[in-house]
């Protein structure tokens, strides 16, 4: 398995705590968002991914490029550390979970967004760190709110083991705090948040223990 990561994408980072909790091991290859213009935008890269964006995931002949395709890959084909439920319900209920942070949160604070907000709309950095913060309070609002009524809400975002909510929840308070967003606001993201970076599968996939981290 091969997977073609940064150290602080979001998305990258996701996939990386599920081949963790999998148990599956994998060759990471750093592609930098920042150095020499972007190395995701070369021209070797875009062969590879033509979107431009991490991650990238290959195993033996499949070439994969959105984390979650990439997830729910890892659950068919290496089922044996379940990250869905087993009900319809419950796993229509993680991937809800998931999709609010994957789809409401994350593209409008995407790195290439903010990035254009500055340089062809001309935000200052000010205006920019406002807009991510919007985006990123009404998404935890909301995600909230689903988290605090629904039953099945436990130890983790379902249940009392990690799912594939939990991997895509615990990038997004990274980032969050990142520009500090005071998590706490939201008593349930944080306690599940608290929960699982402490487990090992989580922190070996922290942005600091990664091999290009800065």
């Amino acid at each position: 398995m091969k997977l073609f990561t940064y150290f602080r994408s979001s998305a990258a980072y996701r996939v990386r705590i599920a081949l963790n909790l999998k148990g599956l091991g994998y060759d990471a290859v750093p592609v930098h968002l920042l150095r020499d213009g972007g190395q995701h935008l070369a021209s070797d890269y875009r062969r590879i991914n033509p979107s431009g964006l991490v991650p990238t995931f290959q195993d033996d002949a499949i070439t994969l490029t959105q984390s979650m395709a990439i997830l729910e890959y890892l659950e068919e084909a290496y089922p044996q550390v379940p990250l869905l439920p087993k009900g319809a319900v419950g796993r229509a209920h993680v991937r809800e979970l998931a999709q609010i942070i994957a789809c409401d949160i994350h593209p409008v604070n995407n790195l290439r967004v903010l990035k254009y907000l500055v340089r062809q709309l001309g935000l200052s950095e000010e205006a920019k760190t406002d807009w991510y913060r919007h985006w990123v309070i009404e998404g935890f609002q909301s995600l909230e709110a689903h988290l605090a009524r629904h039953l099945d809400t436990g130890t983790f975002c379902y249940g009392h083991s990690p799912t594939i909510a939990d991997c895509f929840l615990v990038p997004q308070v990274f980032n969050a705090q990142r520009f500090d967003i005071d998590v706490t606001a939201y008593p349930t993201i944080s306690r599940i948040n608290d929960m699982c970076v402490d487990l090992p599968a989580f922190k070996a996939a922290h942005p600091a223990k990664q091999p290009d981290a800065e």
